[in-house]
């Protein structure tokens, strides 16, 4: 630690009488990283626990592959599971570690909270990996955590973590989410659902498969000084739109479902109605899409030429 900490350099925030300090690697994460490695190294191999420290990151690995079904995609929420038991038993008398085998959420949750992105976890042959990410400390990501929790709202790892993407993206899919949180489809839905009652994100394109997330105006607004945040896009061109909208047609199609309203049409887009109806007589004149009904009730379908 001291040998890191030698190149771990603080950043001084100011907020009203008080000074805060923040490293560029977080001591915690750095903490839980190295007993990590050292409470899961496979002591089999002839192999040595490294350390490497670069400019702009930091890399932490042991030997050993992941073991009891645990993989770098699931690893967050997946129930701990101990390669060397009895070590484990030793440091958590020692209090070096915890009964709970929070380490890696913690880690995840030290760099999230100060507006850094998260860790990378590889396994490479017979050798797991961790490398931290030289970021920047963000005091209105942090401001914006402190005050959700005074107001009895705590984010929790997977919040933070939807959130930061789509700061540096401009939308996401539900298996996308699931899959940056280590989550199943299900859970990561109700997740979604939630985050967007708080008013954090917004619910894009029609309900289903075709359906993405956004981060609500107010909340980007707030974060938009973040280092590495994009801006908000809330319509994509018109090319986009009309790839978009043909790609869903294709998908309800082939599953037999009926095809989009006028109305379906602005939620993945965000046109306005005027606007969705222009697109659409493009692809009805480009042979693309067949429209029946008239008015609120027409309904927009996929032109197959076998039909």
């Amino acid at each position: 630690m001291d040998r890191i900490m030698a190149d771990n350099p603080l950043t001084t925030v100011k907020e009203g009488l008080f000074h805060f300090e923040y490293r560029a690697y977080p001591e915690i994460a750095l903490r839980e990283m190295l007993m990590n490695a050292f409470c899961h190294a496979d002591y089999s191999l002839a192999s040595p626990i490294m350390i490497k420290q670069y400019p702009q990151r930091l890399d932490i690995s042991n030997p050993g592959r992941f073991i009891g079904g645990v993989t770098a995609d699931n690893i967050l929420h997946h129930p701990p599971v101990a390669r060397n038991p009895r070590l484990v038993e030793a440091l958590t008398v020692l209090r070096l570690v915890n009964r709970s085998s929070l380490g890696i959420s913690r880690i995840f949750e030290s760099l999230l909270i100060e507006g850094k992105e998260p860790p990378l976890i590889i396994e490479r042959g017979q050798t797991i990996s961790l490398t931290l990410l030289r970021g920047e400390f963000s005091p209105e990501f942090r401001a914006f955590v402190s005050d959700e929790a005074d107001a009895g709202r705590p984010l929790r790892v997977d919040t933070m973590l939807i959130i930061q993407h789509l700061l540096r993206n401009t939308e996401i899919q539900t298996t996308h989410a699931a899959e940056l949180c280590h989550r199943q489809s299900a859970e990561m839905r109700e997740i979604l659902s939630e985050m967007e009652r708080y008013g954090y994100i917004e619910r894009g394109g029609p309900a289903g498969r075709g359906a993405y997330w956004v981060l609500a105006a107010g909340l980007h607004q707030r974060l938009a000084a973040m280092p590495g945040s994009q801006q908000r896009n809330g319509r994509i061109d018109k090319e986009t739109a009309k790839a978009r909208i043909v790609s869903i047609l294709k998908k309800r199609d082939d599953s037999g479902e009926p095809g989009l309203q006028n109305k379906e049409v602005r939620a993945i887009t965000r046109y306005d109605r005027q606007q969705v109806i222009r697109i659409i007589r493009e692809l009805a004149e480009e042979g693309v899409v067949r429209v029946t009904g008239h008015g609120r009730g027409a309904r927009y379908t996929l032109n197959r030429k076998d039909k």
